[in-house]
């Protein structure tokens, strides 16, 4: 197998016509340089060089051999640029997991920082919840994935696994607009509830809340899409606990922060301890810088608990 580094000298030396002018263009000694000509010779079984009386010609057969080299050594400049790129985080692949609500209120903006800074990375987006998330995380399936977790149910995550806190949401009673619906939950014993799934952390957390206000939800309807709580509240159907960043703005619902200090959701960011991947700390960057600005929303240094 010819070695680059003896093309590189060869291509120094026909261009100089000289093995000592070669030898200060490369940093070598001239015998290193003679060195290295008469392995290339041996392993081509070619003549390269005519040795005359006050120097040296090229033959036929290396400028030829010049003239093959030139795609195979710029092939292989711009092998070690993309080995430089990937190893800096500038190129390679990222696969990022989320939890619906963050993908749609805190990815896209994280991504679109990404794509500015580093334009050649691409970012592979799967979408799931916590526990299915932590599982393809420590399966190597994913490199990062945000979760979440409630402050009246709190996880613990599986060993082996960083966390970096984003942000802290608070939890926002929904109503429907001049419905005369109270806004403490002491206060709606009676109403109609719309909570998450059964079994789901948003929905043990309202059973909790209720359960310290003294009474048991009546729960009327459940979705895992805060899109269609929101519209349910709207119609009058309901009332319902949902966390910030399941919150939009809607002139038909009214929302009111929960003052109990264990009402809020804290997502997260998840990787393996050991993940090296360059991209990954550019990502974690990225995310911190996408937390939206709300009233009931705290990045990660305001969050009190």
């Amino acid at each position: 197998m010819l070695k680059p580094q003896h093309l590189l000298t060869l291509r120094a030396v026909v261009r100089s016509g000289s093995f000592v002018i070669a030898a200060r263009d490369l940093g070598y000694t001239s015998s290193a340089i003679s060195q290295q000509i008469s392995a290339l010779e041996k392993e081509t079984g070619l003549t390269l060089f005519e040795r005359e009386a006050h120097g040296i010609r090229a033959t036929t057969a290396a400028h030829r051999l010049v003239d093959l080299s030139i795609p195979v050594l710029a092939a292989l400049d711009e092998l070690d640029h993309q080995v430089r790129q990937l190893a800096s985080g500038a190129s390679g692949r990222l696969r990022l997991g989320s939890f619906p609500t963050a993908g749609v209120r805190l990815v896209p903006a994280a991504l679109s920082e990404l794509a500015r800074t580093h334009p050649r990375a691409q970012i592979q987006l799967e979408e799931g919840e916590p526990d299915e998330l932590v599982a393809a995380l420590n399966e190597g399936e994913l490199d990062v994935a945000l979760v979440y977790e409630y402050g009246l149910d709190p996880r613990q995550w599986p060993e082996g696994l960083s966390c970096h806190p984003l942000l802290r949401e608070d939890l926002v009673l929904l109503r429907a607009r001049d419905s005369g619906l109270s806004s403490r939950l002491s206060g709606l014993s009676r109403a109609r509830w719309i909570t998450s799934r059964e079994g789901t952390a948003g929905a043990l957390t309202l059973v909790r809340l209720c359960a310290a206000a003294g009474f048991e939800a009546s729960v009327a309807f459940r979705s895992n899409n805060y899109d269609v709580v929101r519209e349910l509240v709207s119609t009058g159907l309901g009332v319902a606990v949902v966390p910030a960043l399941g919150h939009s703005p809607d002139r038909a619902v009214e929302a009111t922060r929960l003052s109990r200090r264990s009402a809020f959701r804290r997502v997260l960011a998840l990787h393996r301890s050991e993940n090296s991947n360059p991209l990954l700390g550019r990502m974690l960057r990225s995310l911190r810088s996408a937390v939206p600005e709300g009233p009931y929303v705290h990045p990660a240094h305001e969050d009190p608990g």
